[in-house]
């Protein structure tokens, strides 16, 4: 196998999918910047810019090449013909009226949520990046910035902690290179990780901190309402000097989900243990007798607020998923529509 190839993190999952001429490693890249028309891929013999093949071009968002990805280059080494199949995607349902599903990161191992140490800090937001971590496939780690600008960084660890049991939770400082080493730890040789959080939490001078150089720009936060300015303004894959690669997210105003019913239940399985235990099967747990979640927040033994994110992301979920499946339909009778009309077509022609 090829030693570039080998770091970029191309493993027998994907190799496999490969056949004859495909396996020569000028043709095989991972693509590191998608363009408007364009991506830029980085190749076994090096970096190349290539097309979209119609075929590509034509397809729908979640068939298109992302950040990440694996593709196979035609013979000229210009075109992208094909994305190989993903062990991970991270996707969120694309921001405005739009309900297509979006990849932002692909064949990821690890997903760093990174959020900070101020009013930025939402346990709501966390649950949702961790519901999209689950289903993608990737592994979760809550990365805490800014701990030096509080008083009471371990207040904001102990409310990380309640999101999801188990998920790790690094508390950073860019500024101190001792404080990286837990974060990278998780980063191995050939794994990719990503960066998501809000604008201004820090994932940028993260990622510097992380490269020993800076490769992207920094921004500080807003004093008024301590939100962030983009400072990142396109999703890129960054190769590491120590090995690993890391993918930076820019920050996302909206992070609206769809088709994770299994994965919400992942996030909050304790008020799911809970819900196995009230009277009524199809208990909705607002005001129904002998319900064993409202009964575990009148005992405190349950934040009301987890309740009320998880029946949100519950309901937003469901219309998503719908509006999704309904447009995917309506895709499959055009389509249908369209091959009947040129077989009719055809058909005419011969007589």
């Amino acid at each position: 196998m090829n030693e570039l190839l080998r770091s970029l993190g191309l493993v027998p999952f994907f190799t496999q999918q490969l056949s004859g001429s495909e396996l020569q490693p000028e043709r095989l890249g991972r693509v590191m910047v998608v363009q408007r028309s364009n991506i830029r891929v980085l190749c076994g013999t090096g970096e190349q810019l290539a097309e979209l093949s119609p075929a590509l071009r034509q397809a729908g968002p979640a068939e298109r090449p992302t950040v990440g990805d694996w593709v196979v280059l035609d013979e000229s080494l210009h075109r992208a013909e094909r994305v190989l199949t993903r062990k991970s995607l991270f996707k969120r349902v694309s921001a405005g009226e739009n309900s297509d599903l979006q990849p932002i990161a692909a064949n990821i191992d690890v997903l760093f949520i990174v959020t900070s140490c101020n009013e930025e800090f939402k346990e709501s937001r966390l649950e949702r990046y961790l519901a999209l971590c689950s289903e993608a496939g990737a592994s979760p780690v809550i990365v805490l910035t800014k701990a030096d600008l509080t008083e009471d960084a371990d207040e904001y660890v102990r409310r990380a902690h309640t999101t999801q049991a188990g998920v790790p939770v690094e508390v950073v400082n860019p500024h101190q290179p001792d404080s990286l080493e837990a974060l990278k730890a998780w980063i191995g040789k050939t794994s990719t990780v990503a960066l998501v959080g809000s604008s201004g939490v820090g994932k940028s001078t993260l990622l510097n901190a992380l490269a020993g150089d800076d490769i992207a720009a920094t921004g500080a936060i807003r004093e008024d309402d301590k939100k962030g300015r983009h400072t990142t303004t396109h999703r890129q894959l960054h190769i590491l000097p120590s090995g690993g690669l890391l993918i930076d997210v820019p920050g996302m105003r909206e992070l609206r989900v769809a088709e994770l019913d299994g994965s919400i239940a992942t996030v909050f399985d304790d008020i799911e243990q809970l819900a196995r235990q009230c009277r009524f099967a199809d208990c909705h747990h607002v005001q129904e007798p002998g319900c064993a979640v409202l009964n575990a927040i009148e005992n405190h033994q349950l934040d009301p607020r987890r309740l009320v994110n998880y029946q949100k992301l519950l309901r937003e979920n469901a219309q998503a998923t719908s509006s999704i499946a309904e447009k995917r339909s309506r895709a499959r009778d055009f389509a249908k529509m369209v091959k009947h009309g040129k077989a009719a077509k055809e058909q005419k022609h011969k007589l």
